[in-house]
């Protein structure tokens, strides 16, 4: 019998000062038995930077041909395509050539400092691809705000982001790897 899904529920408040951008949302996140928290967590974090009505979660895991999230334009094209972990390079190219903007979120240090040195000149080709990257002790801090029914506050200015629940305040920012130079 196959281990089924955990849903968590996020009632979550956004002020994002960078882009002008203020809304209140309840997420629901169905996290894969193979899933830890700490990346069901950054999954949740990436929506949280990119927030917008339109932006959604996709099968993740369980869908080759999908990211994480995603925003679609009204012609059922790709706005937002928002990618977490090391993915091979193919994946990355197909990502950029059909969508706008593709995000990548990397952690995990000891896998993503080596992984990164072997890729970076060849993403470098992406005009179209950001990548960020997460260290593990702010993966870990992000961690002891995930609950089954979680309300955070999120609030990002000059790219870094605020996170609070009723008992935790922290900031977490991303060390930058690439700019998408479509985007400046």
């Amino acid at each position: 019998m196959a281990l089924k899904a955990t849903i968590y529920k996020a009632s979550v408040n956004v002020a994002d000062m960078d882009r002008n951008v203020f809304l209140d949302n309840n997420l629901t996140l169905a996290r894969h038995p193979s899933e830890t928290e700490e990346r069901l967590m950054l999954r949740l974090l990436a929506w949280l930077v990119h927030a917008d009505q339109c932006l959604t979660f996709t099968r993740g895991l369980c869908a080759d041909d999908e990211p994480e999230i995603w925003q679609l334009n009204d012609h059922n094209g790709i706005d937002i395509w928002i990618d977490l972990g090391l993915p091979e390079e193919r994946r990355i190219k197909k990502a950029c050539s059909r969508a706008a903007q593709v995000w990548l979120y990397a952690y995990n240090a000891r896998a993503a400092l080596p992984w990164w040195q072997q890729q970076q000149s060849k993403l470098a080709q992406q005009d179209n691809l950001t990548v960020r990257f997460l260290d593990d002790m702010q993966l870990a801090a992000l961690k002891t705000l995930a609950a089954r029914s979680m309300t955070l506050q999120a609030t990002i200015q000059d790219g870094a982001i605020w996170l609070s629940d009723e008992t935790h305040n922290m900031e977490i920012t991303f060390t930058r790897w690439q700019e998408s130079r479509s985007a400046q």
